[in-house]
């Protein structure tokens, strides 16, 4: 009967997406023609199921916003209509509203607003995965338990009186043979719902334990400490071994770059949070990646490594590693690529205590400031030890200025005007944030060209046609000069116009903004990263998070 209620309940069985380590939600600041929007996303939790978006406009009167999923291999032509989102009462230019999405993986929402400045419209990535199952509420069970009993109940009675009561005259009385018949019909009536019961209990767990193996699991990864030519090198091993790895194994010769690079990789100092390193490990085969090691100090790191697939799905894989102490080595490189960065801060339960040299900064707080090893410096937008609400989208906000308080204009980094890594004091929640929000620009940028495609379903590329397409174009960035690299890159995502020689996209100006919304309670260390002088510079903030507060 437990089997039955399931069958029944198909829908009750959960799901949650996760794009990045512990924030499901997408964030996108960015532009829809005319309008300057914040769009929230919060992927379903059952697929197919419904994602809650929430569109901010920011300039303008709109009148009309629209949204619609768009996938990979179907594209434009094979999108549903959209669905119009409500407007949130007492909130100008606030909208809200939910589409389906039918398909696992790589999806996005196409957002269109129409208003008095005309008619604008930006595409939203989204990963769309099936992580968990949900249990039925007791109480729900119990009550649909009764109801199948009585259900199997009357199925069996109607069946006997169908033979018996069912054909008998006005006044009549059944005979023994029509009430030996009555039983005999409802026994092999027994034993046929029986049957059905116990196929559809086989069919229901054959499907359930197929769902299982389909439900999505992070890709593994093996980090390691090795030494060559003297030097100390990061490597990456990707595990491809057991039922999903290999599922998803062959995928990794199709990786596409996201700012340049086709891994970004952060290590983070636990328990103290106080050493934080940005690498770009560079791929040696399908499945290992290497960079050299900037100067880090020994210790426990997690380890979180981002790669985007060619369909736009964004993963991370995790691990943690132990650095060892530094030899004497002749020729160490402090770091290797221009890209490459490290910092050590003091430890997020000792503010304070730490020895200055010059790869050292002191953390702040919510309206503090955090002086980089140049003189430089950036303040935190807010109130200084004032929580914030977990589930609640924010602005994190940055100004920057020169030594002396002049305000500093960042120079691209990675094509970006400054990037943020936020991270949980026990590593349960892990992201990686630009000005743009919380998603990959590859990912974008990929159903940007997928809507530009009118075929109706996508081409699969050959995977070593495509690997060796991507290694020529990451050989071409390598060799070109940093400044041109930067314009590239930027000129590629769409933040840089060549005619103006201008951004676009992004405001620039020494504020700079990064949407977010923290998943959970607790205390998050939040590492900025800003470029200037052609130096990437790195500033350390703590911030609390409390429970929202519920009505």
């Amino acid at each position: 009967m437990k089997n039955l209620i399931l069958i029944i309940m198909l829908l009750a069985v959960g799901m949650t997406a996760k794009a990045h380590v512990g924030s499901a939600g997408v964030q996108m600041q960015g532009q829809a023609g005319p309008y300057k929007v914040l769009v929230s996303v919060e992927p379903p939790d059952v697929i197919p199921g419904t994602a809650k978006i929430t569109v901010f406009v920011e300039n303008g009167t709109a009148k009309k916003v629209l949204a619609r999923p768009i996938y990979l291999y179907s594209g434009d032509k094979g999108a549903p209509s959209p669905d119009e989102l409500v407007q949130v009462a007492g909130q100008a230019g606030q909208f809200q509203g939910v589409v389906w999405l039918m398909e696992w993986g790589s999806s996005s929402a196409q957002i269109q607003v129409e208003g008095d400045n005309g008619k604008g419209e930006l595409i939203v990535p989204i990963v769309a995965v099936s992580t968990a199952e949900r249990e039925m509420p007791k109480h729900l069970g119990i009550g649909l338990s009764i109801l199948g009993v009585l259900l199997f109940l009357l199925m069996i009675t109607t069946i006997g009186a169908s033979v018996s009561d069912g054909i008998l005259r006005p006044g009549e009385t059944l005979t023994f043979a029509q009430k030996r018949k009555r039983w005999i019909n409802m026994g092999i009536a027994t034993v046929l719902c029986s049957l059905i019961l116990y196929g559809g209990s086989s069919w229901w767990d054959s499907w359930a334990a197929q769902y299982k193996q389909w439900l999505y699991r992070p890709i593994q990864g093996n980090a390691a400490i090795l030494e060559k030519n003297d030097q100390r090198v990061f490597q990456l091993k990707i595990d491809t071994t057991g039922f999903h790895a290999q599922r998803r194994g062959s995928m990794l010769s199709t990786l596409i770059p996201d700012h340049g690079k086709l891994m970004h990789t952060f290590l983070v100092r636990t328990p103290g949070m106080d050493a934080f390193a940005h690498i770009h490990p560079e791929r040696k085969d399908s499945t290992t990646f290497e960079a050299y090691l900037p100067k880090l100090p020994a210790g426990k790191y997690l380890v979180y490594s981002d790669i985007v697939q060619r369909s736009g799905f964004a993963e991370t894989i995790m691990d943690t590693i132990d650095i060892p102490e530094q030899q004497a080595m002749t020729n160490v490189t402090e770091v290797a690529a221009e890209e490459d960065t490290y910092v050590v801060t003091d430890p997020i339960d000792a503010p304070g205590n730490v020895p200055m040299d010059d790869n050292v900064v002191v953390c702040g707080k919510p309206g503090t400031k955090t002086v980089f090893k140049d003189g430089s410096y950036a303040v935190w937008e807010g109130m200084p030890n004032k929580p914030l609400n977990a589930g609640q989208p924010y602005q994190l906000t940055f100004e920057f200025f020169n030594p002396d308080g002049s305000a500093c204009y960042p120079e691209p980094y990675l094509g970006m005007t400054g990037h943020v890594a936020v991270v949980r004091t026990d590593g349960s929640v892990y992201i990686h944030l630009h000005p743009t929000g919380t998603f990959a620009m590859a990912a974008e940028q990929t159903f940007k060209n997928r809507m530009a495609d009118t075929a109706k379903v996508a081409k699969r590329p050959e995977p070593a046609m495509f690997r060796d397409s991507i290694d020529r174009y990451l050989a071409k960035l390598k060799a070109m000069p940093m400044e041109e690299r930067e314009v590239f890159l930027m000129t590629e995502m769409g933040m840089y116009d060549i005619k103006d020689g201008a951004m676009t996209g992004m405001d620039h100006g020494n504020r700079i903004s990064f949407p977010y919304s923290f998943p959970k309670a607790g205390r998050y260390r939040i590492f900025l990263q800003l470029k200037r002088n052609a130096k990437v510079l790195t500033g350390v903030y703590d911030v609390k998070v409390k429970d929202a507060v519920t009505f």
